[in-house]
């Protein structure tokens, strides 16, 4: 910005227009103060939009207790480190992992969907802040542990893959889709490391009681693949699962099982 300096008067002449501009009021002045400060901010916004953007906040399903098969809620502080456990959330044929990855996570990471949304990770629950979940369903193709097969896990051990520059990188804790190779980072609201995913695994919202330990999924965050998941696989999942509505929320619980309990045979990949 350039500010123009005014030039000084003549000598002998004096300068009397400030007496021909009319005061003010005090309610004039505040009026004109709000209106430079909001020309201003729209100002500001122009230059950077981001201003006014908010992040996502966190949809809200039924709230539901993890449980584990006899029905015996999970106590969060039982916990398995490192094992990749599966529960079906928000609706009765979608999975999703529940993971504990031995180690306090960062929250409010923020992230951005495919579609340019963007909204803040929450980070870990339990004791130690180190349980999180995320939707099961890979972002890219919807490759997802079925009763048969599960081509996506989470891998605990070391792993080799492809990176975003295609360079060949070995690392543990990641979950893995072997279908068409997205790698995401669940210590990091599950962002992609690596493959043609091009956002990271929907973010499932926990809450931890310490009062009894207890565990619940109350939401999401993120993007969710939800609507084209039933749109692809709806017949599959009804013979599947034995529903007619795939779509049938769950409520009260949801049970919390092994992955090799969940699916029959798990498809490894990167070794």
């Amino acid at each position: 910005m350039h500010l123009r300096r005014l030039a000084a008067a003549p000598a002998g002449v004096s300068i009397s227009c400030m007496s021909r501009i009319p005061v003010e009021t005090s309610d004039q002045l505040a009026r004109r103060g709000f209106m430079k400060l909001c020309a201003a901010s729209a100002a500001a916004v122009g230059i950077a939009p981001e201003l006014l953007a908010s992040t996502a906040p966190v949809k809200h399903y039924a709230r539901v207790r993890l449980v584990h098969a006899g029905g015996q809620a999970v106590a969060a502080g039982a916990l398995p480190v490192g094992e990749s456990l599966v529960f079906n959330y928000p609706y009765a044929t979608t999975p999703c992992f529940l993971l504990n990855l031995g180690r306090a996570l960062e929250g409010n990471l923020d992230l951005h969907t495919e579609a340019g949304d963007e909204y803040l990770w929450p980070g870990g629950v339990g004791p130690a802040s180190s349980i999180v979940a995320f939707s099961a369903i890979c972002a890219h193709k919807m490759s997802h542990p079925a009763k048969t097969v599960s081509f996506i896990n989470y891998r605990h051990e070391d792993v080799s893959f492809r990176d975003h520059a295609q360079k060949i990188v070995k690392r543990d804790g990641v979950i893995f889709c072997c279908s068409e190779k997205s790698v995401y980072d669940p210590a990091r609201g599950a962002r992609v490391l690596g493959g043609p995913a091009r956002q990271p695994l929907c973010a499932i919202v926990l809450e931890h009681d310490p009062a009894d330990d207890a565990l619940y999924a109350i939401g999401s965050r993120g993007g969710e693949m939800f609507e084209k998941f039933f749109a692809t696989f709806t017949p599959r999942l009804q013979l599947e699962w034995g529903l007619s509505d795939v779509r049938a929320p769950v409520t009260g619980s949801s049970t919390v099982l092994a992955i090799d309990e969940y699916s029959r045979t798990q498809m490894l990949c990167g070794g």
